[in-house]
Parts: structure tokens; C-alpha cells; sequence
């Protein structure tokens, strides 16, 4: 089992850079997020979009930028939170 999960997190780290530094990229925009004014307004399926696109943006800056997978997930999340806005 540990061959198949090492082989999966070499990929991934090719794919997105080192977990340490993409973590660190991270973690700084969500507490910048965490900080602003409309931070608590937001209902949970918001802040769950906010904190996942700036994953995949963290994922961008710090691994390949030319991965559509990942621009295609913060079109996904972005989506959900607009058809949820527009459902109401």
C-alpha cells in the first residue's frame, strides 16, 4: 500500500510543488481572508468556497500554472456559491 500512496504523493508534488511551501501559501491567504469584515457574514458553503479556491490558487502559485484542472476548480466553486446566491 505505501508504494501506491508514495507514488501518488510524488505526482502530486510534481504536479503542485513542495506540500510545506504550498501549505505556507495557504495558510497565509486564508488567514487573510479569515480577517476581513465579511468573513462571519458569510454562511458556511461561502467560506468553504473561499478557503478551497485559495487551495487551488495556493496550488497554482506554488506548482504548475498551466494545470486546467485546477483554474476549473475554482470556476466550480465559484459556480456552486452563484447558483446558490441566484437560487434564493
Amino acid at each position: 500500500m505505501s508504494l501506491g500512496i508514495d507514488s501518488v504523493l510524488a505526482e502530486r508534488g510534481a504536479r503542485y510543488g513542495s506540500f510545506d511551501e504550498h501549505a505556507r501559501i495557504t495558510q497565509a491567504m486564508k488567514d487573510v481572508a479569515r480577517s476581513g469584515r465579511s468573513w462571519n457574514l458569510m454562511n458556511p458553503a461561502q467560506r468553504e468556497a473561499v478557503e478551497m479556491i485559495l487551495h487551488k490558487l495556493g496550488r497554482i502559485v506554488n506548482g504548475d500554472p498551466d494545470y486546467l484542472d485546477s483554474w476549473t476548480d475554482v470556476i466550480g466553486y465559484t459556480k456552486l456559491v452563484a447558483d446558490a446566491l441566484e437560487s434564493r
